[in-house]
């Protein structure tokens, strides 16, 4: 049927429509007038982003947004400048030592046979001086004094083994801090950098050992106590809690205070200080902080013990064979086996340490956006010009 008369029809074209027709002037498969085909606009420059515009970051007027994650992100070392992962964590503290070999492996190598060395002597002069004897409780008449003289030896010993794994931290917390900008440092220049902060790093590990020697006495003395006043089944009542207790607060306090190296080389902050702001960065994350440092310990000790424990075993059964030149033997063994597995973890653990405690800053106090200046200097800038960012803090 048709419209009415004068309108238009139903399903027809305006009048003067040409079906199957472009519009008047319009070019078929040609481009708008003034158009360059395969050209991009005037003053384009292709593969360059536009004038102003930063690697990494939002377009100039983008609103913030929280948790904006640019899809350029800045890694000029071995993190990438944002809150970060297990994963950017642990194969950031890989990368350092494969970036820096002989700056991380190197140096554990010289500071860990060192330590291993001393220990070893002490371990054997001590009971050959004191008793003419390597072993003297191999013998079966060894008295109280004999068994002091080989304690003492061996906490000797372990006291060098101590020390030097402080001094180790200190010098790959350095190395690690220059990592994260993609700047390599010498093992002299590390030793320059730390050696200012040993006394506070030899003063904080002290107390930290004066405490928890202090907090085992305590607990040893009131189990005696309760077993002095009421027998075993008191002493099990009272020990049992003190003992939880203890070590409950042990891995708190630890936990809470694993910073404190770090801040010491790196923000060169005094003992106390830097105490309590590894409370405050650790406080408010406790059990990721907790749980991350768990993983890094355990993969530590895997290795370790996977490397060690067959140089420990052998070095064992010679030390009970009897003969002086098995105890010789055995205690070489034993050494060897604690000094590769130390080379092998010390630097994976110190870097861990202190790219967690990188973390903590970004999450905490936006420390991402200090290091993004480190990284705009480029590469030609001198590798210690970055130190002093780590002491910026926000405001």
């Amino acid at each position: 049927m048709s419209n009415d008369a004068g309108g238009p029809g139903r399903g027809y074209p305006p009048p003067g429509y040409q079906q199957g027709y472009p519009p008047p002037g319009y070019q078929q498969g040609y481009p708008p007038p003034g158009y360059q085909q395969g050209y991009p606009p005037p003053g384009y420059q292709h593969g360059y982003p536009p004038p102003g515009y930063q690697h990494g970051y939002p377009p100039p007027g983008y609103p913030p947004q929280q948790g904006y994650a640019p899809p350029g992100v800045i890694k000029p070392g071995v993190i990438p400048l944002r809150p970060l992962g297990l994963s950017d964590i642990f194969n950031g503290a890989v990368n350092y030592i494969r970036r820096n070999p002989k700056a991380t492996l190197g140096l554990t190598a010289i500071v860990v046979v060192a330590a291993q060395l001393i220990s070893l002597v002490l371990q054997i002069l001590g009971p050959l001086i004191a008793t003419g004897d390597l072993d003297p409780t191999l013998s079966g008449e060894a008295g109280a004094g004999d068994v002091a003289v080989l304690s003492g030896s061996s906490l000797a010993g372990s006291i060098t083994t101590a020390l030097a794994s402080v001094v180790l931290s200190g010098m790959l917390t350095v190395i690690v801090g220059r990592a994260v900008f993609g700047a390599d440092i010498t093992i002299g220049e590390a030793w320059q950098r730390v050696k200012g902060r040993l006394l506070a790093l030899l003063g904080f590990t002290a107390l930290e050992a004066v405490a928890v020697l202090l907090l085992i006495v305590v607990v040893v003395v009131a189990i005696i106590a309760a077993e002095a006043i009421g027998g075993g089944v008191a002493a099990f009542l009272v020990g049992a809690p003190l003992v939880i207790a203890a070590f409950l607060l042990i891995v708190y306090v630890a936990t809470s205070l694993v910073f404190t190296p770090a801040l010491i080389v790196l923000e060169r902050l005094g003992i106390v200080e830097a105490a309590g702001r590894s409370f405050t960065l650790v406080k408010r994350d406790f059990w990721r902080v907790l749980g991350i440092w768990i993983l890094a310990a355990l993969a530590a000790a895997v290795i370790a013990g996977a490397v060690g424990v067959p140089f420990s075993l052998g070095g064992q059964l010679l030390a009970g064979s009897g003969s002086d030149g098995g105890v010789l033997v055995g205690l070489i063994l034993i050494a060897v086996g604690a000094a590769i597995g130390q080379i092998l973890t010390a630097p994976f653990s110190a870097g861990v340490i202190v790219l967690l405690y990188t973390d903590r800053r970004i999450r905490a106090e936006a420390f991402d956006l200090v290091l993004h200046t480190g990284a705009a200097a480029g590469p030609g800038v001198p590798a210690d010009s970055t130190d002093h960012l780590w002491l910026t803090r926000r405001p």
